[in-house]
């Protein structure tokens, strides 16, 4: 894992220390990477909600869809397959859902509870096309994994 990703994953892991609760920490941890990346326009979370889609969570930038249907658009998808997306050209992406028309590119983590059942994603925008490289799939896995086991997801 390369630098940058190290010291956010360790901001992450010192103010969630002694925090379990999931909303707060997901609100801090939007902010470490809006503060910590370049070149993107969001930084966020959805949450899975029990009657089956995702629900918009603490973020960072423009205004954005509020529920997500699981199987729609890069995040609903990531979730369906259960694996992190990285998302060269959201526009050629078949069911791609544009909150925001200047996001050209996108990554998406599938978060996850003790047990292993996905309980929301992480989702990063930018708007240059091929923005997310192997080591920032890398690197946001290990941030998404802190944030997992911190997080108490009821």
């Amino acid at each position: 894992m390369n630098r940058l990703y190290e010291e956010l994953c360790l901001n992450l892991r010192g103010i969630t220390e002694g925090e379990r609760h999931a909303v707060p920490n997901m609100a801090n941890a939007a902010a470490i990477l809006w503060a910590g990346l370049k070149n993107i326009n969001w930084a966020g979370f959805y949450t899975m909600q029990k009657e089956g889609y995702l629900l918009l969570s603490p973020f960072q930038g423009k205004v954005a869809c509020i529920r997500i249907p699981v199987g729609k658009g890069v995040c609903g998808t990531a979730v369906a397959e259960n694996k992190t997306l990285v998302v060269a050209d959201v526009h050629e992406f078949k069911g791609h859902i544009a909150c925001d028309s200047a996001s050209a590119s996108e990554i998406v983590v599938p978060l996850h509870d003790k047990s292993g059942a996905v309980v929301g994603v992480l989702d990063i925008d930018s708007p240059e096309k091929a923005r997310f490289s192997a080591e920032d799939k890398e690197g946001l896995e290990a941030f998404a994994q802190i944030l997992e086991s911190a997080c108490d997801w009821e």
